[in-house]
């Protein structure tokens, strides 16, 4: 099926507000339906990718709470704490991890206007001791019942939606797609409206092929390619 206009301006107009310097990292969260609450949240206030490590590499599943939104929030996977750790920090993100003790702060003391990454630890167990000394800073979200701590997809929720409010307050939120390096942007909008192309592309090693302001496709396509637009 062809892609419509109106179907095109939706895709634009999202990965127009995405935020490439906001992430969350989680560790060993195995819960299909915590896993798809949080990309959820990650889809809703804007993140353009998230990461992961899970437990002996298993691959991480979704259910019907993620709405799809695994196909608008990548989850990018690592094989490690450290290794994923290393890469983010490499893209200058600062880390806060999810951790109550003496040193801990208040989330709401803290700046998430610049580069944001927040890792959380497992549902029972929390962030390992390996995560906990790899931290940037340590954080907490004030808690007034018996239980100290909330479900790691509420957690990451509130702590997302704070860093929206943060940045929608000093007017740093991206609206015509600068919170996305140009290369990436154009990318990520092909593999948006035409999956199966893309596909296709990966397979062949081909580059996209080109779009006009209407998201057609304006380069020439083998025609069994063309019948997946």
């Amino acid at each position: 099926m062809p892609l419509l206009p109106r179907r095109f301006e939706r895709i634009k107009a999202v990965l127009n507000c995405r935020m490439a310097d906001l992430t969350v990292l989680i560790e060993h969260v195995e819960k299909p339906h915590n896993i798809s609450a949080i990309l959820r949240s990650c889809d809703a206030v804007g993140v353009l990718e998230a990461h992961t490590v899970t437990i002996d590499g298993t691959t991480p599943t979704f259910n019907s709470t993620a709405q799809g939104s695994q196909k608008w929030v990548t989850l990018k996977e690592h094989k490690n704490i450290g290794y994923a750790v290393e890469e983010l920090k490499k893209m200058n993100f600062k880390l806060y991890g999810t951790h109550l003790n003496e040193n801990s702060r208040d989330y709401r003391e803290c700046d998430f206007t610049g580069p944001t990454a927040f890792v959380l630890g497992a549902e029972k167990w929390g962030l390992s001791d390996s995560a906990k000394e790899l931290m940037d800073e340590e954080i907490f979200i004030p808690m007034r019942g018996m239980v100290q701590s909330l479900n790691v997809s509420v957690a990451a929720a509130i702590l997302l939606f704070e860093a929206l409010r943060q940045r929608q307050e000093k007017q740093i939120i991206p609206k015509n797609g600068e919170g996305i390096p140009k290369e990436l942007y154009d990318q990520i909008i092909f593999e948006w409206s035409y999956p199966e192309v893309a596909e296709w592309c990966k397979r062949e090693g081909k580059k996209y092929p080109r779009l006009n302001q209407k998201g057609e496709i304006i380069d020439s396509l083998p025609r069994t390619t063309k019948l997946r637009c």
